[in-house]
């Protein structure tokens, strides 16, 4: 149901567990999730016009500094799953924070939830940098603007 999200308006990426997303304890193995959650970050980045060619066009990217992952249910093999992601802060100048949130299509369960924060690097460094102005433009309409609470 789209109004059980978290937050308001999410990015969402829609993937379905596949055999081999799936550990010996016959669920999807936690690892897989942290994928997914790249994966949707990456496709919400490139929708704003940040993909990997403008990153590198730039030299700049958003490197991942921490993450907490809440996995709260499992999921199983043909799964269909919704991975969400909102920027819920950033600074304008170096680091921002993603939330995300997993749910299974069928029941609309909430699987995990998550908080990642990245920081801006120069790739051809891998030192922190300001955020360059064509990021700011690019993400400044995605961004909720609050700090919620913890994942």
């Amino acid at each position: 149901m789209e109004d059980d999200w978290d937050y308001a308006e999410p990015f969402v990426r829609r993937t379905r567990v596949h055999a081999e997303d799936v550990d010996a304890l016959q669920h999807t193995n936690n690892t897989i999730y942290v994928r997914w959650c790249e994966e949707c970050a990456w496709e919400h980045s490139a929708s704003l016009g940040m993909d990997i060619d403008a990153y590198h066009r730039l030299d700049r990217a958003m490197a991942v500094v921490e993450g907490r992952y809440q996995y709260l249910k499992a999921s199983h093999l043909d799964d269909e799953i919704d991975t969400a992601t909102w920027i819920t802060h950033w600074d304008k100048r170096l680091t921002m924070t993603r939330h995300f949130q997993i749910r299974r299509v069928a029941d609309s369960a909430t699987l995990l939830r998550a908080q990642v924060r990245f920081a801006c690097i120069e790739i051809s460094s891998g030192k922190p940098r300001r955020l360059h102005k064509e990021f700011l433009a690019a993400y400044a309409p995605a961004i909720l603007g609050i700090e919620p609470p913890e994942a």
